[in-house]
């Protein structure tokens, strides 16, 4: 194969002569013609607003309502939250960043025709004999020059004493929006709530990403709105022309007085839900009730009138707690995105928002969208450079939640992979490694970081399923191997272990695929 002298730039979309041209929105996300935006989840803009446990100046009447019929979030039992990276079109994991071995683990190591396959020369691979090219700086055993690592590094070097994770080895399709990949119903059901969304995440779709979620667990309440930028975070507090027309005070007798008639149309004479009636209705998800849609709407009013309750300061002194900008450990000299790359760069504003939404505890879990993985380019410097951003990324969420002193559980996923067959890259940004030749989802896994500030997480193992000496999934290693449906519940799972109460799972999750595997599914010494 003819070695590419050039590679594409970090932001250029990709072309391959084997792929049809793009005419999805998720087709020109993996290839990077369009924006891999942020995204907000919830029932509306306004709608997904909940209670905080104090309502401030509503009324008595108004607040009932809230606690009878809207989602309420209580602080003190708030889950760890939760941050995924859905790096769009195929992005590599196995081998030349996370390393996944056989039955005995991630040093139970492959064959030299199986790390070739994995992006890694004969001279660059991990071997029984030796140490090079193994880092267990954070607990989970990455390649030593793998630019997943060096950008985790990066920006979160102080994290990595107080952070393990675990690989899981799992096939999905190659460049498809068919892969449920997306945890986040999951993770909510889980019990991750945040103070203002129960999630957040990277588009505006109904999973919150480019991957759809599980069908069975997606629910309507929760579902996304978009939010990519600073200015969309800060409007989830904007009440419009209200507040610039009337103080906070007045505004929320503007809301209650609004949310009083939307409740008297719904036919909702006094708040006992006794003239609620059980006609289905068709949502595009699963059926809803009547009484669930009329919560839906009636809720968009009560949480807005909340929402001013809670923000009043704010908004009378025109600051906004929610700007990542305004945060001095996300922005500028002392943060972790400089002035010049946070604005020079989409990914890391993205990032920011999310970050500083989930880890704050003001959503309790989201989803981070990047495009442009699908890099089977004929070099390998492409992906080095994306890699490495998306290193960043994960990295500037670990390093904001030991600044903050909280825990965090990151988990980074990518439908299908890709393999090479051993051309090598020479230039100084492809390293001399395997150039990636095409897709390939048999060398596809996935993987999660948690981050502890009160020390390492303990781990049973650090690898779920494992991968046959070719490199590729041994889709009998696990039940989840050849399933992202059930892969999605192992990471809910894993999640429910990192909070402690993976013993409720079975009846949480009263209807999981993952059956008498439960125990073997754990990553965490619990």
């Amino acid at each position: 194969m003819k070695k590419r002298s050039k590679f594409f730039g970090l932001d250029q979309p990709l072309l391959h002569q084997d792929h049809k041209r793009p005419v999805t929105r998720r087709d020109f996300l993996a290839q990077g013609f369009s924006l891999g935006t942020g995204a907000m989840v919830g029932g509306s803009m306004m709608g997904l607003l909940g209670s905080s446990g104090a309502y401030g100046n509503l009324s008595d009447d108004v607040s009932q309502m809230v606690n009878e019929f809207c989602r309420s979030f209580n602080a003190e039992e708030a889950k760890v939250p939760f941050i995924c990276f859905d790096l769009a079109g195929g992005a590599n994991f196995a081998g030349s960043n996370v390393l996944v071995g056989g039955p005995g683990g991630q040093q139970d190591f492959l064959s030299a025709s199986g790390y070739v396959k994995q992006g890694l020369p004969v001279d660059r691979q991990p071997t029984s004999s030796t140490e090079n090219f193994i880092d267990e700086s954070f607990g989970l055993v990455f390649h030593s020059e793998s630019q997943l690592l060096a950008g985790i590094t990066e920006k979160a070097a102080a994290a990595g004493d107080f952070t393990n994770g675990a690989v899981i080895a799992a096939r999905s399709e190659n460049d498809t929006g068919n892969n449920p990949h997306n945890p986040m119903y999951l993770i909510n059901k889980a019990g991750a709530d945040g103070a203002l969304l129960s999630l957040i995440g990277s588009r505006s779709s109904d999973s919150g990403g480019n991957s759809l979620a599980p069908l069975k667990y997606m629910d309507p309440r929760v579902r996304p709105t978009k939010v990519d930028r600073a200015s969309d975070v800060t409007g989830l507090v904007d009440t419009g022309d209200l507040v610039k027309l009337l103080n906070s005070s007045d505004t929320i007798a503007v809301l209650e007085a609004t949310a009083r008639l939307s409740n008297a149309k719904l036919g909702i004479r006094q708040v006992d839900g006794g003239l609620r009636s059980p006609g289905p209705v068709n949502t595009g998800f699963s059926a809803l009730d009547d009484a669930m849609v009329k919560d839906l709407v009636r809720c968009g009013y009560l949480d807005s009138a909340k929402t001013v309750s809670d923000f009043k300061e704010a908004l009378d002194t025109n600051s906004d707690p929610l700007d990542p900008r305004a945060d001095t450990n996300i922005f500028g000299d002392t943060g972790i995105f400089s002035e010049a790359e946070y604005d020079s760069d989409r990914e890391f504003r993205k990032t920011a928002a999310v970050m500083k939404m989930v880890v704050n505890g003001y959503a309790g879990a989201g989803t981070v969208s990047m495009g442009g993985y699908d890099y089977h380019t004929g070099d390998r410097a492409t992906g080095e450079m994306r890699d490495l951003r998306a290193g960043r990324c994960i990295g500037a969420c670990l390093e904001y939640a030991r600044r903050l002193n909280k825990p965090l559980m990151v988990y980074v996923f990518s439908d299908g992979s890709v393999f090479s067959n051993g051309t090598i890259d020479n230039s100084d940004a492809g390293q001399g490694k395997g150039v990636w030749t095409g897709d390939n989802q048999q060398t596809a896994c996935s993987f999660f970081l948690a981050y502890d500030p009160n020390g390492r997480p303990s781990m049973r193992t650090n690898q779920l399923g494992y991968m046959r000496p070719s490199g590729d999934v041994e889709t009998s290693s696990s039940p989840v191997a050849n399933n992202v449906n059930l892969l999605t519940e192992a990471v809910a799972l894993n999640y429910m272990a990192f909070n402690g109460d993976h013993a409720n799972f079975a009846s949480r999750f009263d209807t999981n695929g993952l059956g008498a595997s439960i125990e073997d599914l754990i990553a965490f010494n619990v």
